[in-house]
């Protein structure tokens, strides 16, 4: 019987091997990165995932981006485990590589810069780390739950969220778009965006990068995957940010997520949604 992705007994990472698997991560998504980069803004050959009427896009760069990585995690760290959106998962020894390839395809279809590529490494129960590559802007977003960077044109930066927004009333909320939430959740982000000071829509992985950045104060997204979010919870957290499901809960496999700038907001965002 084949195993699944999912929480698991918890495997210790020390501070030293967190450094080392960082650094493995940060070369990794930059390759991927290169060979996902020609084919942005090219013509571009796209499959539908789905047979039922929906739309759920995979390109050939989205492959080519996923093998890259799995490959590098083969050769350095063969009895990891591995779970990514394309290629799905092969169970390894409790620690697991979570790789979304690009995630954004359909804006990176479009021609559009809200995409990147996404890989963290899950201890069984949260990501240690996590790295978001734009190759295009040449982005580098990076953390490990304690401390969060963004390195651009090979010059870091450390990420702080907005700690001084505390009320929902001041706060930008950011989305990738309404038609992701399903029914109760739909209910409940509408209270959340008619009582933030104001509402974007589209991002994908960067509006939480934004949220990193102190720019969006409240990011959230209904219908994700666990490859959707894994990568950016420790960008958040590290740089000073909360991040949960909407009821609270540990958001590592996805669902429906809310990220804040600091616990205050948070704690108000989450009344809202839980009224």
């Amino acid at each position: 019987m084949s195993v699944a992705f999912g929480f698991s007994d918890r495997v210790e990472v020390t501070p030293d091997e967190t450094a080392v698997f960082l650094e493995f991560a940060k070369r990794t998504a930059r390759s991927a990165g290169s060979a996902v980069l020609p084919y942005f803004r090219s013509p571009l050959a796209v499959e539908n995932k789905h047979v039922d009427g929906t739309f759920d896009p995979v390109t050939e760069a989205d492959k080519a981006a996923e093998f890259e990585i799995r490959a590098a995690i083969e050769h350095s760290f063969p009895a990891h485990g591995i779970y990514g959106e394309e290629f799905g998962y092969k169970h390894g020894n409790g620690l697991t590589w979570v790789i979304d390839p690009i995630d954004g395809t359909r804006a990176f279809m479009s021609g559009m810069l809200h995409w990147g590529v996404l890989l963290a490494l899950f201890d069984g129960e949260v990501p240690v780390l996590g790295v978001m590559y734009q190759p295009y802007t040449d982005e580098l977003f990076f953390g490990d739950g304690q401390q969060a960077a963004l390195i651009r044109s090979g010059v870091q930066t450390p990420l702080r969220t907005a700690a001084g927004v505390v009320e929902v009333a001041e706060a930008v909320l950011a989305t990738t778009g309404p038609d992701w939430f399903v029914g109760d959740d739909l209910t409940r982000f509408e209270r959340l965006r008619q009582s933030a000071r104001m509402c974007r829509y589209g991002g994908d992985c960067y509006l939480f990068a934004a949220a990193a950045l102190g720019f969006v104060h409240l990011a959230t997204d209904a219908s994700l995957n666990a490859y959707d979010i894994q990568a950016l919870i420790p960008i958040i957290r590290g740089a000073g940010g909360v991040v949960t499901t909407y009821d609270g809960g540990n958001p590592a496999m996805g669902g429906t997520v809310l990220a804040s700038s600091n616990s205050t907001l948070h704690e108000r965002a989450l009344a809202i949604l839980n009224e």
